[in-house]
């Protein structure tokens, strides 16, 4: 029987390493997208990074987020 525990210990210790992997992947997926929006934002604006600073970063992101939820809601 312990050796029985010890195989199942060591198949669980193999799935949170497997999930730990998967949860690291998804998040460097969605920091990639982010930073591809970022960019693709900044693009099409032809904004100065030089003028990026953080209030002003806020505050376009407060302005394209709602400027999103208006089109969402109007659809």
């Amino acid at each position: 029987m312990i050796g029985g525990i010890v195989m199942s210990q060591s198949n669980l210790e193999k799935q949170e390493t497997k999930l730990k992997a998967l949860s690291q992947k998804i998040k460097d997926e969605k920091n990639k997208i982010e930073q591809r929006l970022g960019k693709q934002i900044i693009s099409q604006a032809n904004l100065d990074y030089d003028n990026l600073s953080n209030d002003n970063i806020k505050s376009l992101s407060k302005k394209v987020s709602e400027f999103l939820k208006e089109k969402s809601v109007d659809h």
